[in-house]
């Protein structure tokens, strides 16, 4: 059961550079996060793979020098559209008209109202717009790890400029939002391997209102 993989994770600490994840796993991982919902179905984001050591390693730098960049097998990023444009949208649309075989004018006032709200909006606060989006997806895909029973550090802890421009995402208008290495705890190194997770109690975090 999820809670139980749930209970099971945690935010890996050190992880074992001789043990890599299968490649079926890192693909049902991906798989999630590409099933993942988000604002209209935009999915304003893309998702980078990147097992490249000498890469890895310039990326540790940018990362707070954090192992796991590198002693994981692999390091997926999450990165959000700069912004919204009418290309951006219009391709959302082509892509739905064909898998759905839908007349476009079915659903091009939607997004013709979509266009309305978002374009005239500062880039800005169109970008945080879509890392929320990310956000859904890094979290599922962070679930979807830990059903693989394959170790997943969620990472913000890094310095975007830096990433951005070893990657060159700006010039493809991204921006990275989120680091998540995936390998095998070591065994031994890691502080937290072992410890209590501990969360807020459901008396605190929820509020019912009947």
């Amino acid at each position: 059961m999820l809670i139980d993989t749930l209970n099971w994770r945690y935010a890996t600490k050190k992880m074992d550079p001789a043990k890599a994840v299968p490649e079926e796993k890192v693909a049902r991982i991906l798989a999630a996060a590409q099933l993942a919902p988000t604002s209209s179905g935009l999915q304003p984001f893309e998702i980078l793979v990147i097992t490249n050591a000498d890469l890895r390693a310039k990326l540790r730098g940018a990362a707070y020098d954090q192992a796991q960049v590198t002693d994981g097998s692999h390091l997926i990023i999450f990165a959000a559209w700069d912004n919204y444009t009418d290309a951006r949208i219009d391709a959302v649309v082509d892509h739905t008209v064909a898998e759905r075989g839908i007349p476009r004018e079915m659903v091009t006032p939607y997004y013709d109202n979509l266009k309305a709200q978002f374009l005239p909006r500062p880039a800005e606060v169109n970008f945080d717009h879509a890392a929320r989006q990310a956000y859904i997806a890094f979290g599922i895909a962070l679930a979807q790890a830990a059903e693989e029973e394959v170790d997943a550090t969620p990472m913000e802890g890094f310095d975007p400029a830096k990433v951005d421009e070893i990657l060159g995402l700006r010039e493809k208008g991204l921006r990275s939002v989120t680091l998540m290495p995936l390998g095998y705890r070591a065994n031994e190194g890691d502080w937290l391997l072992g410890m209590k997770k501990v969360r807020k109690p459901l008396s605190e975090l929820v509020t019912r209102i009947d």
